[in-house]
């Protein structure tokens, strides 16, 4: 598929970019991202989940930002040097043209990786431009004093939690907070901005032109290496390949976790409060993420995604809500507080920005069968696993043989209560499923009968009171009517026949409540209410998982051309935020693992039936 390439109009772009105009670089550990008019209008350091040091995204007057662009009108385009994260803004105006190169090398020495360095190279390639830079970190998001000092082409920022260094090749003045610079490039100059965080670990050092140059082939290169290991061949090899650097974009290297996205607070509704933080590890999301590797045979990631599970005893918990809870730290921490920052006005005004999530505290039985299902498929895929991690898998089946049938807060983490949902129990089916798989092929030792009757139990629960009559299809919640779109997990996880004529039943009504063209609806929150208030855009997993669907009950040709019309709800470089709104807008936090996985897992198997 060709992305589109529209150009942006930096005179109607206003205080916010959409979401959707925006690129995203990083380096294993944070991310930044660069909107398509040369702002950088969010950036953690020094790792996903710290405060913000530009975070305008959510505040355009109070966040802070790194703003670098032409002092003429222009329209700018973006794409991404082929095959690598190192982004590319290019301005076109009546005198020139130029482009702003933005990456964050990839290292291994500890001291430099802790440098977090962020390299912009700006270059005339044609004409004469005349530029503009101004960066003003906005510490602690936006609510952290610091102090500036100018020392020739190098400025320090200064905070009390953080102190980062911007040394650049054009001279720089201050008014002791932020910093700028005017300069004019004339066809094949070039200058170099480098943003690095400094301290007694990692001292200040300069980024003259040939080391920045340097720097952006090695992270080409970096990228090109790592790409090159995928063993997908397909139709969408293109997209499945963006798809894959965002996966390995939102890996914290240090611990192997996967975050759900690097934003937080990004709406799903305009002017909502559905505005939630996505820096952490959910274990649904991350389990998700491995199956999807394994896909593309990347099984590094598989094997230091399990090393993040058995270094931080994540299934050997003992909470509240059993042994897992649905998500974590980067750092494997289980306490992630949710507090509200009211000094932020919220992107486009929607109100509060959240850090933390409360979600922590949620019982979610599916994630007990995303987990043993990606321990399932690593053992067969990656490396067997160890006999330690089989007496985890060993002790979450038993414990689920006790507690999979009751109500819980489901896949969607609503907040109007507990309830019995079907997709929990498919879930909780899978996990017993895969762990007797396990157990067989292995010869492992396990408590079969007793696993094998609480499957058994949860099957026939599932078919006779997940089953409504009155709707022809599988509902919602056992006893109920309502639909949802978590079901069409329901042959992918290999419960029900994909032409099993009541899966059919149930692809026809879910189609006919909850698709919009291409687009799907989780549920009808009128119908299913979900403790938040007014409406959200469609949920893009979801779009993917109905596509795989229609793919695997034969209906090829449905497939195809739903799979395409999601493709042209990707942004210009082939990114998905969480949600497309009404009109076709990105929405919700940017870009998300889990749509990113989920088109992954279709491409592959619709090219699969495709022959």
């Amino acid at each position: 598929m060709a992305f589109d390439t529209t150009g942006y109009e930096q005179a109607d772009s206003g205080r916010y970019l959409p979401i959707s105009e925006h690129g995203l670089i990083g380096d294993l550990r944070t991310a930044a991202l660069v909107g398509a008019n040369g702002t950088i209008d969010w950036y953690c350091c020094p790792r996903f989940d710290a405060p913000s040091v530009f975070g305008s995204i959510l505040d355009a007057d109070r966040g802070g930002s790194f703003e670098l662009a032409p002092e003429v009108p222009t329209r700018t385009r973006q794409f991404y040097f082929p095959d690598t994260n190192v982004l590319i803004t290019r301005f076109f105006a009546a005198d020139g043209v130029a482009e702003i190169q933005d990456f964050m090398p990839v290292v291994d020495e500890a001291r430099e990786a802790a440098r977090h360095r962020l390299i912009r190279r700006v270059l005339c390639v044609r004409g004469t431009l005349p530029f503009r830079a101004r960066i003003a970190p906005r510490f602690g998001y936006g609510a952290e004093a610091h102090t500036t000092r100018l020392e020739g082409h190098t400025a320090v920022f200064r905070s009390p939690s953080l102190t980062l260094a911007l040394t650049a090749t054009v001279p720089l003045e201050s008014d002791g907070l932020d910093v700028w610079s005017h300069f004019k490039l004339l066809e094949g100059e070039s200058h170099v901005f480098a943003l690095d965080r400094v301290g007694d670990d990692v001292p200040a050092r300069s980024c003259p032109r040939a080391e920045a140059q340097e720097q952006a082939e090695a992270t080409v290169r970096f990228w090109r290496h790592w790409l090159a290991g995928s063993r997908y061949q397909g139709r969408w090899r293109e997209m499945v390949n963006r798809s894959a650097l965002v996966l390995k974009l939102l890996t914290y290297a240090p611990t192997g976790a996967i975050v759900a996205a690097p934003t937080t607070s990004l709406p799903e509704r305009i002017g909502g409060e559905r505005n939630w933080d996505y820096r952490y590890v959910w274990v649904r999301d991350a389990a998700f993420c491995v199956y999807a590797m394994l896909r593309l045979g990347f099984t590094a990631e598989a094997e230091a995604f399990m090393g993040f599970l058995d270094e931080r005893g994540i299934m050997r918990g003992a909470g509240a809500t059993g042994p897992l809870q649905i998500m974590y730290g980067i750092d494997g921490r289980s306490e992630l507080p949710e507090y509200e920052l009211p000094h932020l006005e919220g992107y486009l005004g929607s109100a509060p920005v959240r850090v933390g999530n409360a979600a922590t505290g949620q019982l979610q039985l599916d994630i007990y069968g995303a987990l043993i299902d990606s321990v399932y498929l690593y053992d067969k895929w990656g490396q067997p696993i160890s006999s330690a991690r089989w007496d985890e898998v060993g002790a979450v089946a038993d414990w689920l043989c006790e507690h999979w049938d009751q109500p819980d807060e489901g896949i969607w983490e609503t907040r109007a209560g507990r309830r019995d949902f079907v997709y929990s129990r498919l879930m909780c089916w899978v996990a017993l499923e895969r762990a007797m798989r396990m157990a067989n092929r292995r010869g492992l030792p396990a408590d079969l009968p007793r696993w094998r009757e609480s499957r058994d139990a949860i099957y026939r629960q599932i078919m006779r009171r997940g089953w409504s009559a009155r709707r022809g299809a599988f509902v919602q919640a056992l006893d109920r009517d309502e639909l949802d779109a978590s079901l069409l997990m329901m042959p992918m996880a290999k419960f029900v026949s994909p032409t099993d004529p009541k899966w059919l039943s149930t692809l026809d009504a879910l189609t006919t409540d909850l698709v919009s063209d291409s687009l799907v609806y989780r549920y009808n929150a009128a119908t299913s209410p979900d403790g938040l208030h007014g409406p959200e855009g469609t949920f893009s997993i979801c779009s993917f998982w109905y596509v795989e669907a229609l793919a695997r009950a034969g209906r090829l040709e449905e497939a195809r051309l739903a799979f395409e019309k999601m493709l042209t709800y990707a942004n210009h470089l082939g990114l998905f935020a969480e949600e497309i709104g009404p009109t076709g807008e990105q929405l919700g936090n940017f870009p998300q693992a889990f749509t990113h996985l989920s088109l992954i897992s279709a491409a592959f198997n619709l090219d699969r039936a495709l022959g």
